[in-house]
């Protein structure tokens, strides 16, 4: 199985890259491993990471209804995480 190191935070100097990977520590969502994996590509980091918020974060349905759904999807593809 291949392996794609995670971007070491230090090495980066975009902030808004450096946002995204701080607030996936924080917050613990997106998983902090799979942003610093996004965030060897400046633009994919940024695509998801705004579609995560809006999808995510915002929007109109229960945030408790979405983690059901993520936790759904997780299992249905039968994700270790």
């Amino acid at each position: 199985m291949p392996h794609i190191p995670y971007v070491d935070p230090a090495s980066v100097t975009d902030p808004e890259i450096l946002g995204y990977l701080e607030k996936a520590r924080l917050e613990g969502t997106p998983r902090p491993e799979s942003q610093a994996i996004r965030a060897h590509n400046p633009a994919v980091i940024r695509a998801f990471s705004q579609a995560w918020e809006l999808i995510f974060r915002q929007g109109v349905c229960d945030h408790g209804i979405k983690e059901l759904c993520r936790v759904y999807v997780s299992q249905s593809i039968e994700c270790e995480y």
